[in-house]
């Protein structure tokens, strides 16, 4: 189940990312979305793969193959040709192959199917699109920072303008990819965004401390793609 942000939520993130900018000159955007991608090659290569396996089963018990014909059509005819069990064969492949898509039209089981390092690529490259369009190069110091949580898939990102990346690594957001994911495995997902942008304000706060010529450069909002 995806969880709902509540019009509570926003009010408390856009608190939160206000007073996290009022102590620094980064600019924080927080986005959340339900999917990162819709995994539509993710179910076709598990059509894909059912309609050779049913090839391979095929090729491994020929007389299975002609057993299910003899089943369908009944045994009380003349000796089956090549003709009539590679047509059989075939409709056969179409019909798993057909039957696979439809199932994984059901997304949890999409989702259950997808290797994690899959949706991890995908939630990685969703972050940095949003991020590009968002904040990239939207602050006069280079110092905006995307927060970015994936519902569907259970995973977030936070992804930093050139400034911020140059003194700081990947580790430096553990702590508040941490307080994130734990609130939203509770069911939080509202005030896992705020725990992260506490957490994220102060590194700002310790790297680029609040100035007398820094502005809002972009709004203190929840973004739901």
């Amino acid at each position: 189940m995806i969880l709902r942000l509540s019009d509570e939520d926003h009010a408390k993130v856009s608190a939160a990312i206000a007073a996290a900018e009022a102590k620094s000159d980064g600019e924080i955007v927080a986005a959340v979305t339900d999917l990162s991608d819709k995994y539509h090659d993710v179910a076709l290569h598990w059509a894909v793969l059912v309609l050779f396996a049913v090839l391979a089963w095929a090729a491994i018990c020929p007389s299975c193959l002609n057993w299910w014909l003899d089943l369908f059509l009944g045994s009380w005819r003349e000796e089956t040709t090549q003709r009539e069990l590679l047509t059989f064969l075939m409709i056969l492949a179409v019909l798993k192959f057909t039957v696979v898509l439809l199932i994984l039209r059901y997304m949890p089981l999409r989702l259950l199917l997808t290797p994690s390092a899959t949706k991890e690529r995908r939630v990685r490259r969703r972050a940095i699109a949003t991020f590009k369009a968002g904040a990239e190069r939207r602050t006069v110091g280079r110092t905006g920072i995307l927060i970015y949580l994936s519902m569907g898939e259970h995973r977030a990102e936070i992804v930093a303008d050139e400034a911020i990346t140059k003194v700081t690594t990947p580790e430096t957001w553990g702590e508040a990819m941490a307080a994130l994911l734990v609130e939203v495995k509770a069911g939080r997902p509202g005030d896992g965004i705020v725990a992260a942008v506490e957490r994220v304000g102060v590194v700002l706060a310790e790297h680029f401390p609040k100035t007398s010529t820094d502005t809002n450069e972009i709004p203190d909002k929840l973004i739901e793609l």
